[in-house]
């Protein structure tokens, strides 16, 4: 799975009709909505503004599409098609459309929202998706150090530390990792 790292933007007309692409990050459904009525206040003399997204939350993939008034399936769906395409989670892509008088049939529109959707994601930057762990930790003193540098190894990090009697630490690093820090603590 891979997730779009920033933001992306592409545009072009096509038959009169002024097409734009929006491609961000969304961690959660609420931030992917907020995102789709961030572009109602920008953009609120556009014809349609369609989207599509796909969330993973802790209860499992959310994935939804929306034609905006265009003809059923035309819209929404290759947006869609094109997210699903290339694996992508946390993310949600948007085509605003300003239309331009000239009608473009349901082929015209699939087509061309297919083709913003291809383009928007091409000027994303996209990378891999890791899945972290938070793990918790009571260590000894002498421990510290050198569980610090296994821990920079595995690409962790500390995200809180108590200090009394020992130290009670909570990490985060990628879950395909955590085994290998437990493992490391057993030795």
């Amino acid at each position: 799975m891979k997730i779009v790292r920033q933001a992306a933007r592409y545009e072009e007309t096509i038959k009169k009709s002024r097409f734009i692409g929006e491609a961000r990050p969304c961690q959660t459904e609420r931030q992917a909505l907020q995102f789709i009525q961030e572009l109602h206040v920008l953009h609120p003399a556009a014809s349609h503004i369609v989207y599509a997204y796909r969330i993973l939350e802790p209860d499992g993939l959310i994935c939804r599409f929306h034609d905006a008034g265009e003809p059923g399936g035309t819209a929404g769906k290759p947006i869609f098609h094109h997210l699903e395409g290339k694996r992508l989670i946390n993310a949600a892509l948007a085509i605003i459309r300003y239309f331009g008088g000239v009608k473009l049939g349901a082929g015209g529109l699939t087509r061309a929202y297919g083709g913003i959707a291809r383009l928007t994601l091409e000027q994303a930057e996209l990378a891999e998706y890791i899945e972290y762990a938070e793990l918790r930790f009571t260590l000894d003193y002498a421990k510290m150090q050198a569980f610090e540098y296994h821990l920079k190894k595995l690409d962790g990090q500390i995200v809180a530390q108590d200090f009394a009697d020992k130290i009670r630490l909570t990490v985060k690093l990628p879950r395909a990792n955590s085994g290998e820090l437990n493992n490391f603590l057993e030795d």
